[in-house]
C-alpha cells in the first residue's frame, strides 16, 4: 500500500488513508482502490470502469466521496475503486475483481457502481467476493437484500440535482421556465430531464457521445425511450423536428438557462470553459468541470453547484443503508420516498448555504461550507 496526493474542489493536501492497487486474483486486473478517509472504520464509493482511468483520478473522486458524505453529515468515509479496462469480456472481469477486492468488502469498504459499471456487474463481484451488504460485524442485520433496497432508487442521484438545480433558480430569484441543456444522457441525464420537465422547465440541448441533439423543446420521454441503458440516443429513431451536430462540445453553443453536467470527467474545462451560455451550471457528475473551469465561470460570475452537493443521491442512499441510517421497517414505497425527501433535504440545504457564501466572499465558497460541515458532524 502507498500514498498518493488525490486532486479535489478544495485543494486539500492530505493524503488518502490508502491505496491499493490491484493486479489481479486468479486472472489479470489493471486497476486501484483509493480509501481516502475511514469513518468508525468504514467507507465507501463507486467503482469506475474505462480504458484511460488513472490513480490520480480514481484518488480525486475518493476525495469527493470524502467530501459529499461529510456535506450530507454521513458516518462514513470517502472511497472508490477503479478498473482500467473497455469493457469486454465483463464477467471475468468482474469476477476477478470480486476474488481481488474480497479482502475490503468484508473489512468495512464498501464498493458500488460509476461511469462503466452496472448493478448486473456489482452482483457479479459481490458475488464472487462472497459480500452481502446486509451483513456486518456490529452492526444490526438488514432485513432486505441489496438489490431490493437499492434497485427502486435508481434515479435518486438524478432527483438530487434536479433539486440543486431548482434550488438554485429559485435563488437566482427566476420566475418563469428556464431554458436547460442536459450534456450526457445516462441514468444521472435522463432523471434530471424528466425531474426538470415535471416542474415546467424546458429541455431544449441533450448531448451523448455521438453529439448534441437540439431543438426549442425536446420530448424527454421519447428521447428516452430511444436511448440505451449506456446513454446512447438512437439516431436514426430521433423526432423530424431536431437539430443534430456531432461537432465537440457543441452542446455549449445552446442557448439556454441552465446546463447540467452529466457525463465525463472534466466536460467544462480551461479550454471550452469561455463558451459558457447558461448562467447556471449543476454538476450532476463527478468531476464535471477542472479547477480551471470552475475559477474561470465564476470569474464570469456564473453560478456553479458542485457535484459533492448536486450529486450525492445514489452515494447517499447507499451509504444510508450501510450505516444503517434507513428506517427499514418502512414499507418498500415509504422507505423509498423517506431515502428521496433525506437526500433532497440535504442537497436543498447545502444549496443555499453555498449560493449565500458565495454572495457574501470572493472566490471559491465550497472549503467555508465544508469547514462549517465538518464541525457539525463532529
Amino acid at each position: 500500500m502507498n500514498a498518493v496526493n488525490g486532486t479535489s474542489a478544495t485543494d486539500d493536501p492530505r493524503d488518502p488513508a490508502f491505496v491499493v492497487s490491484l493486479n489481479g486474483s486468479q486472472g489479470s486486473l489493471k486497476g486501484w482502490v483509493v480509501v481516502d478517509s475511514l469513518y468508525d472504520g468504514l467507507a465507501m464509493g463507486g467503482t469506475r470502469m474505462t480504458p484511460g482511468v488513472t490513480q490520480e483520478e480514481v484518488a480525486g473522486l475518493a476525495r469527493d466521496m470524502t467530501h459529499k458524505f461529510t456535506l450530507a453529515g454521513l458516518p462514513i468515509g470517502g472511497a472508490k475503486a477503479g478498473i482500467a479496462s473497455d469493457g469486454s469480456n465483463r464477467e471475468e472481469t468482474f469476477r476477478t475483481f470480486g476474488r481481488t477486492v474480497k479482502p475490503l468488502l468484508h473489512g468495512g469498504i464498501h464498493l458500488g457502481i460509476d461511469m462503466g459499471v452496472t448493478p448486473a456487474d456489482r452482483a457479479v463481484f459481490f458475488d464472487e467476493a462472497g459480500y452481502d451488504p446486509r451483513y456486518r460485524l456490529g452492526a444490526p442485520d438488514m432485513p432486505i437484500d441489496w438489490r431490493t433496497y437499492y434497485e427502486p432508487l435508481i434515479d435518486c442521484t438524478g432527483h438530487g440535482v434536479g433539486v440543486a438545480a431548482v434550488t438554485a433558480l429559485e435563488a437566482s430569484g427566476r420566475k418563469g421556465p428556464a431554458r436547460v441543456v442536459v450534456q450526457g444522457f445516462g441514468a444521472v441525464g435522463r432523471a434530471v430531464a424528466h425531474f426538470l420537465e415535471e416542474r415546467g422547465h424546458t429541455v431544449v440541448g441533450v448531448a451523448d457521445f455521438q453529439g448534441t441533439i437540439s431543438a426549442d423543446r425536446l420530448p424527454v420521454a421519447e428521447l428516452v425511450a430511444i436511448t440505451d441503458e449506456f446513454g446512447k440516443i438512437d439516431r436514426s429513431r430521433l423526432p423530424g423536428h431536431v437539430t443534430v451536430s456531432d461537432e465537440p462540445d457543441a452542446w455549449l453553443d445552446v442557448d439556454a438557462d441552465l446546463l447540467i453536467l452529466a457525463a465525463q470527467k472534466h466536460a467544462l474545462n480551461a479550454e471550452n470553459a469561455h463558451r459558457v451560455r447558461a448562467g447556471l451550471v449543476v454538476e450532476g457528475g463527478n468531476l464535471s468541470s477542472s479547477a480551471e473551469a470552475k475559477e474561470k465561470t465564476r470569474a464570469a460570475g456564473t453560478i456553479l453547484v458542485p457535484g459533492v452537493i448536486a450529486n450525492i443521491g445514489g452515494a447517499a442512499s447507499a451509504a444510508l443503508a450501510v450505516t444503517r441510517v434507513v428506517p427499514f421497517d418502512l414499507p418498500a414505497d415509504a422507505r423509498k420516498a423517506w431515502v428521496f425527501d433525506w437526500v433532497g433535504d440535504r442537497v436543498r440545504r447545502n444549496t443555499r448555504d453555498l449560493l449565500e457564501i458565495a454572495a457574501a466572499h470572493a472566490g471559491d465558497p465550497l472549503p467555508t461550507l465544508l469547514t462549517a460541515r465538518r464541525k457539525d458532524r463532529s
